[in-house]
């Protein structure tokens, strides 16, 4: 699907999940948005290493290799957001500048940082560092969320006929805007106070669309939160005794 505002056009090459898996540690299924307008090709985030071919196989459905991305534009910096910086070559990297501050003086070994990447990110040609209120590309503002990570941003499109909010892991999924509270945050207050700016930000006009870091694109009908598109999210299972026999397990919620 695409979605069309008056001067972009945004298509979510990974869709986002909203679940943990059981023991296998993090299952890191972020969302990936490409925004094309004003001759720039963008994306808001870039996934983790488990996407690089998903990836590139969905960027050349749309005739485009990651040498024709202009533009990386990462919410905060865990493995399965940032990781994938590098394979743009030609395109600028923004991240916030607090953000990359903290991340960069974690110790070696930190569980949900790519450390060498984002050391690399820090010293790279390719690198912006964002404040509040930046305009990162045309039509899109920077606002600080704090909470999930201490320098984490969102961004907002104002698209003329309708606006973006991409929210990264401030706001993940419907259950944490609905709830108002947040999983995996390192600062609970922060996140509370961050999910209510998301709020005023995603009730300040009508049809808004919001775009989290691990659940399906959404919009307002009647105050609630409702998907605009199907999930799609499934295991393939070898449990057989021949590769050709496979168990499928859809992983969506009850119809």
């Amino acid at each position: 699907m695409t979605l069309r505002t008056q001067n972009y056009s945004i298509d979510i090459l990974v869709q986002g999940f909203p679940g943990k898996t059981v023991c296998h540690g993090g299952l890191g299924w972020s969302t990936v948005a490409l925004l094309r307008g004003y001759d720039r090709v963008v994306l808001i985030d870039a996934g983790g290493f488990n996407m690089r071919g998903v990836i590139v196989e969905q960027l050349k459905e749309r005739g485009l290799t990651t040498a024709d991305v202009t533009d990386v534009i990462l919410t905060h910096a865990h493995y399965d957001h940032s990781i994938n910086w590098i394979m743009f070559p030609k395109a600028r990297v923004y991240i916030g500048s607090a953000e990359l501050a903290w991340a960069a003086a974690q110790p070696i070994g930190h569980t949900l940082i790519p450390e060498l990447y984002i050391r690399e990110l820090k010293v790279s040609p390719q690198l912006i560092v964002l404040k509040e209120g930046q305009e990162v590309v045309p039509g899109i503002t920077t606002y600080d969320s704090p909470g999930h990570t201490p320098g984490h941003m969102m961004f907002y499109l104002a698209g003329g006929d309708r606006d973006v909010l991409f929210t990264g892991d401030c706001a993940k999924n419907r259950a944490e805007i609905l709830s108002r509270s947040v999983d995996m945050t390192m600062d609970e207050d922060a996140s509370r106070r961050t999910v209510e700016r998301v709020w005023e930000l995603w009730t300040k006009r009508s049809y808004t669309l919001l775009v989290p870091g691990h659940d399906i694109p959404m919009i307002l009908k009647d105050g609630v939160p409702t998907y605009i598109e199907g999930r799609r999210a499934g295991l393939a299972a070898w449990f057989g005794e021949k590769l050709e026999t496979t168990t499928l397990f859809e992983l969506k919620a009850p119809a």
